[in-house]
């Protein structure tokens, strides 16, 4: 990849003094590698790895935009400007071109990552005698966590990228042909595994260290790597583990559910709104990206520090008073909310709508939403919980894996092993939470759709739904959806993004995805 000024940049980034507190946050840069390495460096070093996935170009933005581009909601935003949101409502109708800004903002967030994450391997690697053992075996876990976190999120997006394991060099070739995804996803398995050796479980971290990641996080990603590949059939058989996809899947949804999980012992609502703040990291949580709610440097909010996030500030209904910003993103859409089953509790959680619950004493209005009449709730967080009382600082964290997300991964693996019966068990669970009544079916289809049915409803507006389409049946099940729904322009080809055009003209050995 000739356009390494990602990669380098985030070398970069490891020249400057770091925070240790991770409670408070993930620090924004990392120290110099020439100072002598000690503990404190390496869990600082450590600690820049993290920095990515708090960006606008990850899960600040761009990864719950993809459940609009997943047709569970229109973009919303600004009508008076006509280009809010622009990137974004290209790919959700299927007109990108290489120049989307989504598609860009996902590759730099993915490869700044890596980028950080080659470093401190390297370095925590070749400096192994100067760092006690605990603190290197668990450093190397989650650097190799995030790594394999990194290169999924791009894999899903793009296919086959270029592969990057050590720090780059100027020295380096300019010119990089992408890998195949079979490859990318070697090491991807590779990385997971490596982190499931070294991790500690979540229930043996110090209260400080809440939020890093664990064993039960990198067992959850392999889990969803493993089910992702299943999907494809044998495309990617040579990947396959022994007991092969769907076996080892549940498996691993069954060691996570020893590591002292129990859905039933966690309220949905307690995961939402102002408990996003209260109940951070909570007993249901398996991986969240953490945020102060702090906001330094020049930029302000529209910096890249990602210290406070966005989602309560862009998704808050526009003219609402209900949080700062309230910028009116992410419009749930008539077939999304019809979806729900009666009696179904998520609902009035998870969405705004005329007649629903009030919020911090106020009534929803759909003059609120001018596309759909209702806006995304779960994630917004009253006036009077914003850190420092402005649209800039909201200290809510987001979950990337939690245990009904795991419940649900079983189900669906368990049906296509046939075990259908066996299957009703995990989805079950969820739908009891939910306020709704077991699901019983020996016919697997049927089982199939409900599981699917169940993953849209229970992780809405969460980042999962585009990738869950795109997974299934290889792709297959997302054409059938957004022909169903009126996304006429869907095709295969564009189940993937375009790879970004500055990448094209800066790399000759550089190949666009076909459908571009």
């Amino acid at each position: 990849m000739k356009h390494i000024t990602y990669i380098i940049l985030a070398s970069a980034l490891l020249t400057c003094s770091s925070c240790s507190d991770f409670l408070e946050k993930y620090p924004k840069d990392s120290p110099s590698t020439t100072i002598p390495m000690s503990d404190d460096l390496a869990v600082a070093m450590t600690n820049g790895c993290y920095q990515s996935l708090q960006s606008m170009n990850l899960y600040n933005q761009r990864i719950w935009s993809m459940d609009i581009c997943a047709g569970d909601s229109e973009a919303g935003g600004d009508p008076s400007t006509g280009t809010d949101g622009v990137e974004t409502k290209e790919v959700a109708n299927f007109y990108a071109t290489p120049s989307n800004n989504l598609a860009v903002g996902l590759w730099r967030g993915g490869y700044t990552g890596i980028g950080n994450c080659n470093t401190a391997i390297q370095s925590l690697s070749a400096n192994a005698d100067n760092i006690s053992p605990e603190i290197l075996t668990r450093s190397l876990g989650e650097a190799y966590f995030l790594r394999a976190h990194y290169y999924f999120i791009l894999a899903r997006c793009f296919g086959g990228v270029p592969i990057r394991t050590e720090p780059a060099k100027v020295s380096d070739p300019k010119d990089i042909a992408r890998n195949t995804v079979t490859e990318v996803y070697d090491l991807i398995i590779k990385d997971c595994k490596e982190a499931i050796e070294r991790l500690p479980q979540k229930n043996e971290l110090a209260p400080a260290d809440l939020g890093r990641a664990t064993k039960d996080a990198a067992c959850t990603q392999l889990a969803k790597v493993y089910l992702t590949l299943a999907s494809y059939g044998n495309t990617y058989a040579s990947l396959a583990p022994e007991e092969g996809f769907y076996q080892a899947v549940v498996d691993l949804c069954d060691e996570i559910a020893t590591m002292g999980y129990d859905l039933a012992a966690c309220d949905y609502a307690s995961l939402w709104n102002e408990n996003l703040i209260k109940n951070k990291n909570s007993a249901e949580s398996i991986f969240e990206i953490q945020y102060s709610g702090e906001n330094a440097g020049t930029g302000g909010f529209w910096a890249n520090d990602g210290q406070s996030s966005w989602c309560s500030t862009f998704m808050g209904p526009r003219n609402s008073g209900f949080t700062y910003g309230s910028y009116g993103w992410n419009q749930p859409t008539d077939e999304f909310f019809e979806s729900y089953e009666e009696g179904d509790k998520r609902k009035d959680i998870t969405v705004f709508y005329e007649g629903c619950p009030d919020f911090d004493g106020k009534s929803y209005k759909a003059s609120y939403a001018f596309m759909t009449g209702r806006n995304v709730r779960k994630f917004i967080i009253p006036i009077s919980l914003n850190l420092y009382q402005d649209a800039e600082t909201s200290p809510q964290n987001f979950i990337a894996y939690r245990y009904a997300d795991v419940l649900l991964m079983k189900a669906e693996a368990l049906n296509e092993l046939g075990e259908t019966v066996q299957a009703q068990t995990p989805l079950n669970i969820v739908r009891r939470r939910a306020g709704l009544g077991d699901f019983l079916s020996t016919n697997k289809e049927e089982m199939k759709e409900k599981i699917i049915h169940e993953r849209r409803m229970e992780l809405a507006f969460e980042g999962h739904r585009w990738f869950d389409l795109i997974r299934i049946d290889g792709g297959d099940y997302a054409l059938k959806f957004f022909n169903s729904i009126g996304k006429v322009n869907a095709t295969k080809d564009r189940m993937l993004l375009p790879i970004p055009q500055v990448e094209m003209d800066a790399n000759a050995l550089m190949v666009q995805n076909p459908g571009y």
